[in-house]
């Protein structure tokens, strides 16, 4: 199989070449990465959805993260890369129907199973309004573990140190187990819901999930920038 190549910036953004996945992340070359996070409304509330990494994913596994990502690929324009919708959450949506936020630098790095990474990342950051339940979405089993949301609000209040611990309510496919150690939840199993949404099917059964949040939970891409998404996510209309 080929190894997925993205193309590579120097300090002032300008193209240099292309390189392996793995070989940007071990060097540090920047690269260019798509967000799309995912609100809805729930009568004068609005509601932000964020998934759990996989445990197997190469940086920042069992994490909470952004609602959709991906790195954009050698050649890929970021019209291209609003795949990951649908690759990751079976959302099909044309572009234009979502509404950009701002872009992001953002130097991240860390150490996954004894081999350190350093991810830094030019991000294009978008919103997307659908008022439909987690139950409708159809995770990607290699990248997604579950689909969580909790109200805008608390999220902010969260990440302004306002308060230490939120709850989240979530849902994943039933033969789901994985857990973050010491994670504080509760698990109720249901029959999954089909979507005539652009969807499709769920699996059968989801396990529904309520559990308490933290900021160490997520990825660390900065205070300022989970505020700013939040605070921008205000304005996104619905779809």
């Amino acid at each position: 199989m080929t190894p997925e190549r993205f193309d590579i910036y120097d300090n002032q953004q300008k193209w240099i070449g292309t390189a392996p996945r793995n070989e940007v992340h071990a060097k540090g070359y920047w690269h260019r990465s798509f967000h799309c996070w995912i609100v809805r409304d729930e009568g004068d509330q609005r509601m932000i959805l964020f998934q759990r990494r996989r445990d197997i994913k190469d940086t920042f596994p069992g994490y909470y993260d952004i609602t959709a990502a991906g790195h954009l690929t050698a050649g890929e324009q970021l019209q291209d890369a609003s795949r990951e919708l649908e690759e990751e959450l079976g959302v099909h949506t044309s572009f234009e129907a979502l509404t950009y936020l701002f872009t992001a630098e953002q130097q991240l790095q860390g150490e996954v199973r004894g081999v350190p990474f350093l991810d830094r990342e030019i991000s294009a950051v978008y919103g997307l309004c659908l008022n439909q339940p987690l139950e409708s979405y159809r995770l990607q089993a290699s990248e997604v573990d579950s689909l969580y949301e909790a109200p805008l609000d608390e999220l902010i209040a969260l990440f302004e140190q306002q308060t230490n611990v939120i709850q989240a309510s979530g849902v994943r496919p039933h033969s789901s187990v994985s857990m973050p150690e010491g994670a504080a939840s509760s698990v109720t199993t249901s029959a999954g819901i089909s979507s005539d949404l652009g969807h499709s099917k769920q699996p059968a059964r989801t396990d529904r999930i309520l559990r308490e949040v933290r900021t160490a939970d997520f990825v660390p891409h900065g205070t300022e920038y989970y505020i700013d998404v939040f605070e921008a996510l205000k304005r996104v209309k619905q779809a």
